[in-house]
């Protein structure tokens, strides 16, 4: 099959019901996106399975689910107030806006790391070498203005007489002001970590990546606290677990690698990106980071309260070094979208579409489909009110058997399960499998034990 473009994954998923443009009716609104009726199945799976392989099947992490207003306090502690920007600057003939230092690493193709560099530097790096703009192709730029990432709200009623809040940026910070009262309530001895999934906010102005940079998306992180001197083991144990997962959850290992941060911030010992090959290029998928003690350490100076943990063996008292983890439920999902769609041509030399996400992660399970309405519909009716106790099930009477399975196929449903003559005579089905098309009889009361052992993660 052709190579597949983000145009084409976009386009497939606002014809299927994975993802339509945010506010359509109004003429969209940038940089947001709607899951649909299978987009959100999809995206729920994920969010479920890194749930399950880093909360539930590990004894010392625990979960929580904070505020997205925090006390402004918090943003000043972090340092977000103060330096929480990105340097961009407009094309006056088109009037976009874009990053600097993405224009600057784009054309250098990654070997300019533009990160470090002031705006002064990255103004003269883009004049020397001429840098174009990526939409309409001119060269006239503003200067480079650094813009806040952080929305703004204001908390109260009366004009005048309000306090300014902000939509959270990131997630961790939910983390680290709970600590204690999660050590505290779990009784929980170091090294634990504390876990939470949660909607983040950035006033993002990055173009023509679909789900990859929204201003809107979803974290899936974790902040293990632990001794300084246990700080790198943990740290490299959890570049191993996140590559590992998104293996595992199906993506190709040949499309992954590991990126190391040249650059640190000065509290950090070690920062590491793993970066999947999405239709962009190579671009970040999760951040493992080493942070030393330096966010507990702030939250403690400006809070007052000492974030210190006791050590029950040695009585000594000390702030724990912090090694995190995140990767965007949204992101994440994309790079599934983008691995698993596939083209094929059949013996018969027709085409067909089709995901093929592990069946785990599938948004539904199985399509349960009467061969003919009139005579089996009230039997499939019944076999899939059975099916949608255990796991999400679709039905489907419309058309005729192919095309049917078709529809289930680009949507990833790993099993369609026929109901006809034989399963009024007989109480079988005939089961089809996704990937390789071949169908087995089953017995009705075997079926449900017969997918759950084909989409346990």
């Amino acid at each position: 099959m052709e190579k597949v473009t983000m145009d084409k994954i976009v386009n497939v998923c606002k014809q299927y019901g994975f993802v339509f443009p945010g506010s359509e009716i109004y003429d969209g609104f940038a940089n947001t996106w709607d899951f649909g009726p299978v987009g959100v199945e999809l995206k729920n799976n994920v969010k479920k399975a890194w749930w399950k392989r880093f909360v539930q099947e590990d004894k010392d992490t625990y979960g929580v689910d904070a505020a997205i207003l925090m006390n402004p306090r918090t943003w000043e502690a972090s340092g977000h107030v103060q330096s929480f920007s990105d340097p961009k600057m407009d094309c006056r003939k088109c009037k976009q806006r874009f990053r600097a230092d993405n224009l600057i690493e784009d054309f250098s193709k990654g070997k300019v790391a533009a990160e470090g560099m002031s705006n002064e530097e990255m103004e003269k790096y883009i004049n020397e070498n001429h840098i174009k703009c990526p939409k309409c192709g001119s060269f006239d730029w503003t200067e480079v203005k650094q813009f806040k990432l952080m929305f703004e709200t204001s908390r109260g009623t009366v004009e005048g007489d309000k306090d300014i809040v902000y939509l959270r940026p990131e997630t961790c910070q939910g983390e680290y002001v709970n600590f204690l009262n999660v050590q505290r309530t779990a009784r929980a001895k170091i090294p634990f970590a504390i876990a939470q999934i949660g909607k983040s906010f950035r006033n993002e102005i990055t173009p023509g990546n679909f789900l990859f940079r929204t201003i809107e998306f979803e974290q899936m992180e974790l902040q293990k606290f632990c001794k300084d001197s246990e700080s790198m083991d943990i740290y490299n144990e959890y570049k191993e677990r996140a590559i590992n997962f998104v293996i595992d959850m199906g993506l190709d290992k040949d499309k992954l690698r590991f990126h190391d941060h040249d650059k640190l911030a000065h509290y950090a010992k070690a920062a590491c990106d793993i970066e999947y090959k999405f239709p962009i290029g190579w671009s970040e998928l999760n951040g493992i980071h080493h942070r030393g003690t330096w966010d507990l350490t702030r939250h403690s100076e400006f809070s007052g309260k000492k974030l210190e943990y006791l050590d029950p063996e040695t009585n000594e008292k000390f702030i724990p070094t912090v090694i995190e983890y995140s990767i965007g439920a949204d992101r994440l999902t994309l790079a599934l979208l983008c691995e698993a769609y596939a083209e094929e041509t059949l013996e018969d030399d027709t085409t067909r579409e089709v995901m093929r996400f592990i069946p785990a992660l599938a948004p539904y399970k199985v399509n349960v489909l009467p061969l003919i309405k009139k005579n089996h519909g009230e039997k499939a009716l019944e076999i899939y009110n059975m099916l949608s106790k255990h796991f999400m099930a679709s039905y489907d009477e419309t058309g005729n058997i192919g095309k049917r399975y078709r529809r289930g196929d680009v949507i990833g449903t790993p099993f369609a399960i026929t109901i006809d003559d034989e399963t009024l005579e007989n109480d079988t089905v005939t089961v089809r499998d996704r990937d390789t098309m071949k169908q087995e009889t089953i017995k009705v009361d075997e079926i449900v034990a017969y997918i759950n052992e084909k989409i346990t993660f």
